[in-house]
């Protein structure tokens, strides 16, 4: 009996566990009972707010139709008085002329009524063609002539409905970033990424984060489908946090490992020969939209510095073997003029060093990098100076009018100048306007100090004028319009200009 002892021990072990996990399920189904009830009310809650949102915006537009109503009952009534107003004056004018009339007949002087018959005659015709055609018709409908079109509202709340996937997907899994592809480049920083090589869910999109380059909160700078971005206008010598992830509709993915990445104390100049390996240049993205103030996404570049990578379990590291200070101990920024952000009727040679126009307007052309802090100073020859035109040199934001005079609107802070004299120029209003101007083969200096939110302006080596613009604060392209009768020459990498070296080292 012993064996038949132990095997029915066994058995209840077994049912003792299946016992076990039925209790334990039945746990789990009255919480889930309770977190039905409790969803439920969430989401009736979540419902009714929702339709009362769209009960009120109903409301709102009712509001402002029937003051369009009522505005239009005014003008019809204000037009039907003036009329009655305008027509009872004549008929009591006709009126009376009519009375005088019948009395002068009545009367039995036939020489007094000789002298006064061709006159009155004369006032009785005059009197019946200002009754004239259109004179006692309407001016104005009692119609409304407005037909409220609630249609395509009436087909929409009839659509209304609730949404409900047919199949519940998975949310994709964490992006893996690509270190082979991830470089900077000035104050720039290309990213890429890909999905998991095994996995096989469907992925919407994807959001890259990137901290404030001081340790502080992530924030989104890119929401889309494409798997590289690159974002323009970071700070100089900042060491940045990246990291994405992915999304469809059953959600959000992890983050990704995190990218850190240290942006360029300099870029050495693309003519230059590096003393070690350079990778591939990265295909062209096309442009996005800027999602901050502060971060513009901008067209993807070649990468042109040899980093040195580092990977750890829970960071990926990125640095920069390149330094090369100023002599104010500031970074040193290369650049060019950016063809992408540019108007169309600028013309690019020379490595998008050199920039002239096919307009006689005036066309504004950007620099490629922006820059938010530090001190930088870049210079522009004048190559071609005919017919005396007046090209503007300073800085911009992205979004500044490309098609007129830059410092015509708020988003550009110029000095325009011409063979005699010069003017600066934000938001249309010229001031300062200084003796000096500029001809073929003339320098003309731009220096932005980003630590004392200022910039200056200087022509050949000299200062011109007073400071120009103070308080400066936010992300600042270089920026030039200029028309077809002039040619210039970009120079960036340069040192501070003497007379700015010496303010600057004064106590």
């Amino acid at each position: 009996s012993f064996p038949l002892q132990s095997q029915l021990s066994q058995a209840l072990n077994g049912l003792s566990d299946r016992a076990k996990e039925a209790k334990e399920f039945l746990v789990q189904l009255r919480n889930m009972v309770q977190q039905i009830q409790e969803n439920s009310v969430e989401f009736e809650a979540c419902l009714v707010a929702q339709c009362d949102a769209l009960i009120d915006a109903l409301n709102r537009r009712k509001a402002q139709l029937l003051a369009r109503v009522n505005k239009e009952h005014e003008h019809k009534l204000k037009v039907v008085r003036d009329q009655i107003s305008h027509c009872t004056v004549k008929l009591r004018q006709t009126t009376g002329l009519m009375e005088y009339c019948l009395e002068v007949i009545k009367e039995n002087d036939p020489s007094g009524f000789l002298q006064i018959s061709d006159a009155l005659i004369r006032r009785v015709h005059l009197t019946e063609d200002q009754w004239g055609k259109g004179t006692l018709t309407p001016r104005m409908t009692t119609d409304f002539d407005l037909n409220l079109d609630n249609a395509p509202l009436l087909q929409s709340i009839h659509q209304l409905d609730f949404v409900q996937m047919k199949v519940s997907s998975p949310v994709p899994a964490p992006p893996i970033l690509q270190l082979e592809e991830c470089c900077t480049h000035n104050n720039s920083a290309t990213l890429s990424w890909k999905q998991p090589p095994l996995s096989t869910v469907q992925v919407e999109g994807y959001i890259l984060e990137l901290d404030d380059g001081n340790g502080g909160q992530f924030r989104e700078v890119y929401v889309g489908k494409e798997t590289m971005c690159t974002v323009d206008g970071l700070h100089f010598n900042s060491t940045y946090s990246a990291r994405v992830k992915a999304f469809n509709k059953s959600g959000v993915s992890p983050y990704s490992k995190t990218l850190v990445l240290q942006t360029s104390e300099d870029t050495q100049s693309e003519e230059q020969t590096l003393p070690f390996p350079v990778p591939l240049e990265r295909s062209q993205l096309r442009r996005m939209s800027p999602f901050s103030s502060t971060l513009n996404l901008q067209p993807s570049f070649p990468g042109r510095s040899y980093f040195e990578l580092r990977s750890s379990a829970h960071q990926l590291s990125l640095h920069s073997s390149l330094q090369s200070l100023n002599s104010a101990g500031e970074p040193m920024a290369w650049f060019s003029f950016d063809p992408a952000s540019a108007h169309a009727d600028i013309i690019f040679s020379n490595d998008n060093l050199t920039v002239t126009c096919n307009s006689y307007d005036d066309r504004v052309v950007l620099g490629k990098t922006g820059f938010s802090k530090g001190l930088h100073y870049w210079e522009l020859s004048i190559d071609r100076y005919d017919n005396h035109p007046d090209p503007a040199f300073g800085v911009a934001r992205i979004d500044v009018l490309k098609d007129a005079m830059l410092g015509k609107d708020d988003k550009a802070w110029a000095m325009y100048v011409d063979n005699n004299r010069s003017w600066f120029m934000h938001n249309n209003s010229h001031t300062n306007r200084t003796e000096g101007g500029i001809t073929k083969g003339a320098t003309v200096g731009v220096l932005l100090d980003l630590t004392r939110r200022t910039l200056t302006f200087s022509i050949n080596e000299d200062q011109q004028g007073p400071v120009a613009f103070e308080n400066l604060e936010g992300l600042f392209f270089p920026a030039v319009s200029l028309n077809r009768n002039v040619q210039v020459t970009l120079h960036t990498g340069l040192p501070v200009p003497e007379f700015y070296a010496s303010r600057s080292a004064m106590p």
